[in-house]
């Protein structure tokens, strides 16, 4: 894959990982704390978050094509670095205190991580799709001499 293409990618897994924050506080607020407001500091800090999210992306960067059994090796140490990279961010700028705060955001950050794989999943889909259909169409053409 191109690099352009990649950082492309990087851009968008970045929007998709600070909406499904921003979703998801949001409602989570409005259940158990409808009284928290967003403030601007929380915002940079979802900002943060989502940027080294969509940064350690890199893990998953290869300028050939992987096999399978790399690929899902790589998103393993992929989703196991940004636990442990936003984890430990997490406790030194002291957003989590104790044993329960780090597993809930574990799992906060898995659900993310699920989403963000779906959706681009979803879009790799769907542009393959879009190059077989050009492809056939070509071949149409080829064949019928244009």
């Amino acid at each position: 894959m191109e690099l352009s293409v990649y950082l492309k990618k990087v851009v968008q897994n970045f929007f998709i990982i600070f909406a499904s924050i921003i979703l998801t506080l949001t409602i989570l607020r409005q259940i158990y704390s409808p009284e928290i407001p967003f403030d601007l500091h929380s915002i940079y800090i979802i900002m943060i978050f989502s940027l080294i999210g969509a940064l350690t992306g890199f893990i998953l960067y290869s300028p050939h094509t992987l096999s399978e059994q790399k690929t899902r090796i790589r998103l393993i140490i992929h989703f196991f670095a940004l636990e442990t990279i936003l984890i430990l961010l997490a406790i030194r700028i002291g957003l989590v205190n104790g044993l329960s705060d780090v597993l809930i955001l574990a799992l906060e950050i898995a659900v993310i991580y699920i989403v963000v794989r779906l959706l681009s999943w979803h879009n790799d889909k769907k542009i393959a799709k879009e190059i077989n259909e050009g492809l056939k169409t070509f071949k149409d053409k080829m064949e019928n001499g244009f």
